[in-house]
């Protein structure tokens, strides 16, 4: 009888060493999906670039209130200046896939471009309901 216990014992402690092992796992996907989300998807928000670089700066270099006073135009400059290469960027690249989106649709039968419609129209407001933009003109995709 002491055998059998023994086993039941045994199997009771794998059990909960597994248990363990699993809780640790979700909870380590929880924490790693958090931060993940903290530090990667912080920087969808670029409006914020400006006060991380001043907050950043101001812990490491031990700024004085002085200090952060006369470099904060400088950052507030260079915020100015990432925003606007942002948006630039963001419309060259629309404009390469609105040109690329014209030159397939020219190999398309009827059926296709309206199809690609859809997924040009699908994809505006995917990106109006994730930044917010406004709606931009619908570039037409017939040739």
């Amino acid at each position: 009888m002491s055998f059998e216990m023994n086993r039941a014992l045994q199997w009771k402690l794998i059990a909960g060493f597994l248990l363990v092992f699993v809780a640790g796992g979700i909870t380590g996907a929880f924490v790693g999906g958090s931060y993940a989300r903290h530090h990667f998807f912080e920087l969808r928000h670029p409006e914020r670039i400006g006060g991380r670089m001043k907050d950043r700066l101001r812990a490491e270099l031990n700024l004085t209130p002085e200090q952060l006073a006369k470099i904060s135009p400088i950052i507030d400059k260079t915020t100015a200046q990432l925003r606007d290469i942002r948006r630039d960027t963001g419309r060259r690249v629309r404009e390469v896939i609105a040109d690329a989106h014209r030159q397939i649709a020219a190999q398309l039968t009827d059926e296709q471009r309206q199809k690609l419609k859809q997924i040009e129209e699908r994809h505006r407001r995917w990106r109006h309901h994730r930044f917010h933009e406004p709606p931009a003109e619908a570039p037409t995709a017939t040739p």
